[in-house]
Parts: structure tokens; C-alpha cells; sequence
């Protein structure tokens, strides 16, 4: 009680952690737009989001540690090995389950999530790393507010990535066949849409945008093997609260989230953070199942 009473008696602190709730959301956005795409495309849900954001951190890491250039060059490059990365994990796995029961992505995804970890914890080291990107942190208000210019560049590249994919979802070849695949992946079969290019390039995406998130975590927190699913299950939840096809709702949902965890971090205490996220998963799925049995009841 005495840290909500504190957020009363100074509002400018109150603002830092909205702030910085804020910014730490619009990181969350990247891998939730992912989830979003797969979910809605291939009907996955792809539990190895976490894994794809902390190697696209890892990548960034090594190349900063190797060449001393700084991690702001890791974002593309996470990228597009990603983009690699989420090709092949397709043409090997993925491509198996899809047209498959929910439940049978979970348990294949999970296990790839396991693989990756064990990966990540013998390439990498078991250790937790971060790479600085060298960017001096701005002070407003005589200094009681101090934003960090790598978070204010995430929170600038959610909406350019947001706007990018809303227009190649629109105006490229691919993004109207994803888009005619996720309506009805039969009817676009019979029209001459190559669906498994589809998915293949769906998944790859989604592991390209995690790659992409990667590599702002790693500049403005830390990662290791094992902290995929705190992630996996911000993403999970974004994408439940905002539906799927509705890319500024994710933007909102995730805002938010970062907002309400980072309150509840500084009320309760930072070891309760990651639990209030579940907790609050868990009451939002309770209600949207309470939501979904009211609807039938008023269509019967």
C-alpha cells in the first residue's frame, strides 16, 4: 500500500512508470502481431514466440560482442535470420500439423520451444545478457522523468511495421493470398493460391517480427535460454483480448498490457509481476468463456 500511496503523493513518478509501461508494451506488440498472423492464418498457436524473440536477442548479442558495432544493426539482421529460421522450421515441422486439431500445434510447438531453449542454453551459455546500445537517456521535467531512446525507437517501429504489413497485406501478391487463405484455405486452393507458400511465408514472418523484438529486448532488458515463455504468454494474451485481423487492437491490447504489468510491479513488487500476468490471463480467459456461453445461449 505505501507504493500506491507514493504514485498519489508524486505524480511525476506515477508517469515514469506509465511511461515506462508504455514503451516496454509497444516491445510486446512485435511478437503479438506474430502470433496474430500465424494464429489467424494457419490456426497455430504458436507457442515458440518467446524462443523466436530471445534468438533474434541472442543474435544481436553476438554480433554486437563480435564485431562492436552497435546492436541497432542487430534489428535487421535478426530479422532476416529469422525470416531464414521460421523457413525451415516450417519445411520441417510446421507444414505437418496444419489443417490439424489446435491442440496437436500446442504439443509441436511446445516441443520445438524445448528444442530452441536447449539450443540457445548450449550455444549461448545459460547466463542472462544484455547489449548496450550506447544511447544516452533523455531527462524531461528537471530529470524526474527519464525516457530511454532505444525504447522511444521500439515504440516508433511498432507502428511502422504495423503500417508495413497492413500494406502488404493489401496491395502485395503474397499478402492477398494470405489474406484469401485465412478466409477459406480450400476455396483459395481452387483459385491457384499455393497455400503452403502461404503458410510457409506466414510462419517465416511471424519468426522474423519475434527476430526483430529480439533484438530491441536485448537492448533495453536482458535475455537467456529460458525466459521464452513470459513472452509466449504476453503474446498469447495480447492476441485474446485484441482477436485476430485487427492489428491497431493488438497495438492497444499491448500498450496496456505493458501499463497495468509495470503498476503492478511497482505496487506489489517485481516478483510479482510476472504473476499478475497470468493472473490476469486467467481471468480474461474465465470471461471471454462466460462471454462465449452467453452467446449461445441467446442463439438457442
Amino acid at each position: 500500500m505505501d507504493n500506491l500511496l507514493l504514485l498519489f503523493q508524486a505524480p511525476p513518478l506515477a508517469l515514469q512508470v506509465l511511461i515506462d509501461g508504455l514503451l516496454v508494451g509497444a516491445i510486446l506488440a512485435m511478437p503479438a502481431y506474430g502470433m496474430a498472423l500465424v494464429w489467424g492464418v494457419m490456426n497455430i498457436i504458436n507457442v515458440t514466440q518467446g524462443e523466436f524473440v530471445l534468438l533474434g536477442g541472442f543474435i544481436t548479442y553476438i554480433l554486437f560482442t563480435t564485431t562492436g558495432i552497435s546492436p541497432i544493426w542487430g534489428i535487421p539482421v535478426s530479422f532476416v535470420a529469422l525470416y531464414v529460421i521460421g523457413w525451415v522450421i516450417y519445411k520441417i515441422v510446421i507444414f505437418r500439423i496444419v489443417d490439424r486439431d489446435l491442440f496437436i500445434s500446442i504439443l509441436a510447438t511446445f516441443g520445438i520451444s524445448i528444442m530452441l531453449q536447449q539450443l540457445m542454453n548450449v550455444f549461448f551459455g545459460a547466463d542472462i545478457q544484455t547489449a548496450d546500445p550506447g544511447l544516452e537517456s533523455w531527462g524531461f521535467m528537471d530529470d524526474m522523468i527519464i525516457v530511454a531512446p532505444i525504447r522511444l525507437i521500439a515504440f516508433a517501429m511498432v507502428f511502422v511495421l504495423g503500417g508495413i504489413l497492413v500494406m502488404f497485406m493489401r496491395q502485395s501478391r503474397m499478402g492477398r493470398a494470405i489474406r484469401a487463405t485465412s478466409q477459406n484455405a480450400r476455396a483459395a486452393r481452387i483459385m491457384g493460391v499455393d497455400t503452403d507458400k502461404v503458410y510457409a511465408t506466414t510462419y517465416a514472418l511471424n519468426a522474423a517480427i519475434c527476430g526483430a523484438a529480439g533484438a530491441l529486448v536485448v537492448m533495453t532488458s536482458v535475455i537467456g535460454p529460458f525466459l521464452g515463455i513470459i513472452y509466449t504468454v504476453r503474446s498469447f494474451l495480447i492476441v485474446v483480448v485484441a482477436g485476430l485481423g485487427n492489428l491497431g487492437a493488438v497495438v492497444v491490447s499491448a500498450l496496456g498490457l505493458g501499463a497495468l504489468e509495470n503498476y503492478a510491479g511497482f505496487i506489489l513488487g517485481a516478483e510479482f509481476q510476472v504473476a499478475f500476468v497470468y493472473i490476469l490471463m486467467v481471468v480474461i480467459l474465465i470471461y471471454r468463456s462466460l462471454m462465449l456461453r452467453r452467446q449461445r445461449r441467446y442463439l438457442t
